[in-house]
């Protein structure tokens, strides 16, 4: 066995005072260009000036990032749970030796695929690669996705099926500033990553959200649907852009095929029908086809709102059909594009963490793809598991007698963020062994029989792929804390416990990335041409960018300029019906209940709710409610309601908003125990890519006792 890797001392912990080490933030799939600057004890923080993505803008977020980077609760230790039921401190060899045994004991007894591993979407390039070849190599588990899976899946199954290729903006963010018009469909990015909205001052906005959020209060039009009517509503402005003679029909005849099909399921989706369904007001419905038709630059871009529903790939679809019926995609200046979520949600769903996915985003059934990375990998085709089950039905099936018994979690906090939650807690805590390797304690750590510490955003090297299909480099400012750990080493030493020769699990970013590209050449994700050295050197390289004799592809900032990625070269516009949502109201839970993210907050707020200021701005779970509606149910301004769905309770603050519809109320999904709205959201997903229906869900409203807590 080789020895582990040895951690940084305390002493290594620095960075010259006033020097600037560039690099990129934390959070969102904007990643937005920051230097971190030593400035006596602390790391400060300042936007890049030249990243043209936030061009010297950042937001609360990013601005308090390097608080975490001291939390007084920062994980130092492996923490193993003792005999008493408390977890404790414990040496890394005791903590990785332990892992393994029991990982053993339970494959040993129930199989390989009776481990399962959950990865994140903030992981870096290298990690997500590396986790995902430590699950199918060192594991042998088909048991592996990740919590991009409730991100951009319902987008990236919509895309690949229209386009023949998965990227989040097939155009450089750039783009965005000389257009006329952008249609918005479910983002809210003057919340989500208000960076991007300095490229939203030029075109007129077309907001389609059921709230009135910051992003829709500057919109030209703001398009008001009932929960989970967003399909519907699609259809119709598909039924508008034909019967008023705004196709594009040489684009539809030479760029794509199945225009008759899809008209035949809008067809009758006429404004009225479409305005008794979902509450938009006819005109507005024309009023938007107009605006797209007639102005000169015009994107569509969609977001969680659209795709985090049980039929999410339709409805991105529909959103799709539209934007090729009036001939944007492929085209210069015009597009559709989806608003990635989480840090590396590209990258992280490229290179192995989906569980139907191998690096470069081949497709783990391919024969041709699973000899190609075996190659790489050094090991036989056959020897690699088949697909396994998508995040939900991965979490679901936990501890019971077809599922996992033991699963290793990097990089997520299900337990605050996945549907269902309380029933994921208890399935999670039925597990014989749970291992957790994070930066800071979260709800999930809390049920771990261990947890391992490991390195974050500013404490090591790497890359991530944005929003853009950038791929950016990420510089570390500081080395690790004592006791600490990155991902690389601890998939190394395990694995070597394993049995796995040491060299297959590299520690060193820059040789995992190297393999990484050499597992994704030929793939549709090719990043053989990337390497540290042109991102050292300054070069804006956007996948796929292949290998080539000189080693200088330039990359492809703008897709599908010439033919899409289909074998043909053509588009599809695929015919989608629409249905209802899977949870409807009815007498006992009469309102629709949507969840979302707020301007202090970041996912399931493990870290943002470590910064005094961010904690400040956004303190405690909320709920918003209409004037109306809250008076109905005897609630007031500043009270405490219980959210109450057929899953279960949630206790929040009241916030009275009047420009919400008097159907819905709002909850932010970031808070814990009992503020989780995710206690409220089901188990319905989405057929083709196993997204759960987190925006839409039945509930009733009523103050709690201690109305003033």
């Amino acid at each position: 066995m080789s020895a582990d890797p040895a951690v940084g001392s305390e002493a290594d912990r620095t960075v010259g005072t006033g020097a600037a080490v560039p690099t990129h933030c934390a959070y969102c799939a904007l990643q937005c260009g920051t230097l971190l600057r030593r400035s006596g004890p602390a790391v400060e923080v300042e936007p890049s000036p030249d990243f043209p993505v936030n061009q010297g803008g950042l937001c609360q977020k990013g601005w308090t990032a390097p608080a975490v980077l001291t939390a007084p609760d920062r994980l130092l230790s492996p923490l193993v749970r003792g005999a008493g039921g408390a977890l404790v401190p414990a040496g890394w060899d005791d903590a990785l030796d332990l892992v393994v045994s029991r990982l053993e004991r339970v494959r040993e007894r129930y199989g390989p695929d009776a481990v399962g591993v959950f990865g994140g979407g903030g992981l870096t390039n290298e990690k997500a690669y590396a986790l995902g070849k430590f699950a199918r190599v060192a594991l042998g588990t088909s048991q592996i996705d990740y919590n991009g899976r409730f991100c951009m899946s319902s987008a990236a199954a919509a895309g690949n099926a229209a386009f023949g290729l998965d990227r989040g903006l097939p155009f450089p963010v750039t783009d965005l500033a000389d257009a006329d018009v952008v249609l918005l469909a479910g983002a809210n990015p003057a919340e989500t990553m208000p960076p991007l909205m300095r490229h939203l001052v030029h075109p007129e906005l077309i907001v389609v959200d059921p709230r009135r959020t910051r992003t829709a209060e500057r919109a030209a039009l703001h398009l008001q649907p009932a929960p989970g009517t967003d399909l519907a509503l699609a259809l119709g402005l598909l039924h508008i852009a034909v019967t008023e003679n705004h196709l594009d029909k040489e684009y539809l005849d030479t760029r794509t095929t199945g225009i008759d099909a899809a008209w035949r399921c809008a067809l009758p989706w006429w404004p009225e029908r479409v305005e008794q369904v979902t509450g938009v007001p006819a005109e507005d419905q024309r009023t938007a086809v107009r605006m797209l038709a007639e102005a000169g630059r015009r994107h569509v871009l969609t977001g969680r709102g659209v795709e985090q529903h049980s039929k999410g790939t339709d409805t991105t679809a529909a959103f799709i059909n539209l934007a090729l019926a009036l001939g944007l995609p492929g085209r210069p200046g015009s597009g559709y594009g989806c608003l990635t979520g989480q840090g590396n949600g590209q990258g992280g769903r490229e290179h192995g963490q989906k569980a139907d996915q191998l690096p470069g985003y081949r497709m783990i059934t391919d024969p041709a793809a699973r000899a190609h990375v075996a190659g790489v990998w050094g090991v036989e085709p056959d020897s690699l598991p088949g697909a396994g089950r998508s995040a939900y039905e991965l979490l679901d099936a936990l501890g019971t007698a077809d599922g996992p018994r033991a699963l290793l979690v990097f990089g997520s906090n299900p337990v605050v963020s996945a549907p269902n939650a309380g029933h994921i807690a208890r399935r999670l805590a039925s597990l014989d062994l749970l291992v957790v390797a994070d930066l800071v304690p979260s709800e999930t750590t809390e049920l771990a029989d261990v947890v391992l510490p490991v390195a974050q955003w500013a404490e090591e090297e790497g890359t991530v792929t944005s929003l853009e299909g950038r791929v950016l480099r990420r510089r570390a400012a500081l080395t690790p804390p004592v006791g600490v750990r990155t991902d690389l080493e601890v998939l190394h030493g395990l694995a070597v416990r394993m049995g796995q020769p040491a060299h297959r699990f590299p520690t060193e970013q820059r040789t995992v990335f190297d393999e990484l590209r050499r597992a994704s050449s030929g793939g549709r994700a090719d990043y053989a041409g990337i390497s540290y050295e042109r991102l050292d050197a300054g070069e804006a390289l956007h996948w796929p960018c292949p290998a080539t004799a000189g080693g200088n592809h330039p990359g492809t900032p703008r897709l599908f300029l010439d033919r899409f990625a289909h074998p043909d070269g053509r588009a599809r516009l695929t015919p989608v019906e629409h249905r209802d949502a899977a949870e409807t109201p009815d007498a006992h839970y009469p309102l629709h209940a949507t969840t979302g993210r707020v301007l202090a907050h970041y996912q399931s707020g493990a870290q943002t709710r470590r910064v005094p200021e961010l904690v400040a701005a956004a303190p405690e779970a909320h709920v918003e409610i209409h004037p109306g509606t809250a008076a109905h149910y005897g609630l007031g301004e500043g009270e405490l309601a219980r959210v109450t769905s057929a899953r279960g309770s949630t206790v929040a603050r009241v916030r009275l908003v009047r420009t919400l519809r008097t159907d819905t109320v709002f909850l932010p999904f970031h808070f814990p125990g009992a503020g989780r709205a995710n206690l409220l959201t089901g188990a319905a997903l989405d057929p083709v890519s196993g997204m759960p229906e987190f925006k839409v869900c039945a509930v009733r409203v009523e103050p709690c006792p201690e109305r003033r807590a």
